[in-house]
């Protein structure tokens, strides 16, 4: 693994959960979540946000996928602040416009240190395959609160429920590769006036 990296795991009475990130990687993943939706989800924020990214995670999905889908998002969250540090020399800011046939998402964040999530994204349907599309947002609410990020995600248009989660999770992807990415006119400065985030 490279310089900005990480390794986090974390067990509860309800699922075990470890999330590797690897912020210079390739876009590869390997993913094993129980939750086969969710790990094609998970596939796209790593290969659209050219960052490598393992999670392997067991949890109740004899209740429901809840616990398992909150956590990854928890621990991922964890991870990507982790592998980032200090954030010197990074861009920050992240936007992302991404269509899949008649559906379209944006995705915005910034790195701020402050935890938010905008979550603006009606489905059609309350289901694709088993997956409960509720967990759609519970997903990045826990990434955004624990990786202390401003994330507005908006579901722009879109009839047909998969294409508006797998556009949402594209988009993230794609924002947060061009937040994280080095910016060539900083140097090693913390991009804030502050000088911290």
């Amino acid at each position: 693994m490279g310089e900005r990296s990480s390794e986090i795991e974390r067990e509860t009475r309800e699922t075990r959960v470890r999330v590797a990130v690897d912020l210079d990687g390739a876009g590869n993943a390997e993913l094993d979540t129980g939750v086969p939706f969710f790990d094609h989800m998970l596939e796209q924020v790593a290969r659209h946000g050219g960052i490598d990214l393992t999670v392997q995670a067991r949890g109740d999905t004899q209740v429901d996928d809840h616990h398992t889908v909150e956590d990854v998002g928890i621990v991922l969250g964890q991870a990507l602040q982790a592998a980032w540090g200090d954030k010197a020399g990074v861009v920050r800011y992240g936007y992302a416009y991404v269509p899949l046939d008649e559906a379209l998402s944006r995705a915005v964040i910034d790195l701020s240190g402050r935890p938010g999530l905008v979550f603006e994204a009606e489905m059609p349907r309350g289901t694709v395959g088993r997956f409960d599309t509720e967990l759609v947002e519970e997903f990045f609410r826990a990434l955004a609160n624990h990786a202390a990020v401003t994330l507005h995600l908006d579901a722009l248009r879109g009839r047909n429920t998969h294409h508006i989660c797998e556009t949402l999770f594209k988009a993230f992807g794609r924002a947060l590769g061009q937040a994280v990415s080095r910016d060539p006119r900083a140097g090693d400065a913390v991009p804030s006036t502050k000088g911290a985030l």
